[in-house]
């Protein structure tokens, strides 16, 4: 653990060392995140340097991005055919999931079971708008349950219409948290960063994700200076996290 004193970064710590990242928008040109190919391979390249394992790639699918399951599986094998890896590091695993919002385009692909999971278990990313949750939050999660997937709310730190006693019960109820790595470095907002601490502290993470949309931003998410209580934290997780893969 890091001297309490002293204040270090994701990167002093080696923290992508063998990392897996389960939330990234680096299938180009789906979403609001990498546009091109050509960025795509740039941050896969990147992450290898930095020592990634692996990068699941989860495109939003929402109203505003109604991402239809079989475009997103025709774009990744476009990705997985253009990634050569960099010469002398070793190549990543990529894996194809989504990031679902919790709208009618969502309860129309559970009702038609078409839907791309983080792995073999039905782990389930979703998401709630950032100011208000869904009606019915709870029975929304719980039907997602019932339908035989394990729901995984992301960045829960940034929802902020979310008591502590709602992380509680959502957390009771068996639904895993994704942490974003830009959270606890105040990328966000300061209440992202203090929830995003409490939940660390609290032990109720399961995953952690860049939530990349830009190669720059994660960049520079790594060059930020986290208190050592926190990164400890963190770098215990992602191990944690890595173990179970």
């Amino acid at each position: 653990m890091w001297p309490f004193t002293k204040r270090k970064t994701l990167a002093d710590a080696d923290a992508f060392r063998g990392f897996a990242d389960h939330h990234s928008h680096l299938l180009p040109g789906v979403d609001d995140g990498i546009r091109t190919l050509d960025e795509t391979l740039r941050a896969l390249k990147a992450y290898e340097r930095q020592g990634v394992a692996q990068v699941w790639l989860t495109p939003h699918v929402m109203e505003d991005y109604p991402n239809e399951t079989e475009r997103l599986k025709d774009k990744f094998e476009e990705v997985k055919e253009a990634y050569a890896g960099v010469a002398g590091a070793k190549p990543l695993q990529l894996h194809l999931a989504a990031e679902y919002m919790l709208d009618t385009v969502f309860a129309e692909r559970l009702a038609k079971d078409d839907l791309l999971t983080l792995d073999e278990d039905r782990h389930l990313l979703v998401e709630t708008s950032y100011f208000n949750p869904p009606a019915g939050l709870r029975d929304i999660l719980s039907d997602i349950t019932s339908a035989g997937y394990r729901p995984v709310l992301a960045h829960p730190e940034r929802y902020v219409y979310m008591e502590a006693y709602e992380y509680d019960e959502l957390h009771d109820m068996g639904v895993k948290f994704q942490l974003n790595l830009a959270s606890p470095t105040g990328a966000y907002s300061p209440e992202a960063q203090r929830n995003a601490e409490m939940l660390l502290k609290k032990g109720y993470y399961d995953l952690v994700g860049t939530d990349m949309h830009r190669l720059r931003s994660t960049r520079a998410v790594l060059a930020q200076p986290i208190s050592s209580s926190v990164l400890g934290r963190i770098t215990d997780l992602i191990q944690k996290q890595n173990k179970h893969i």
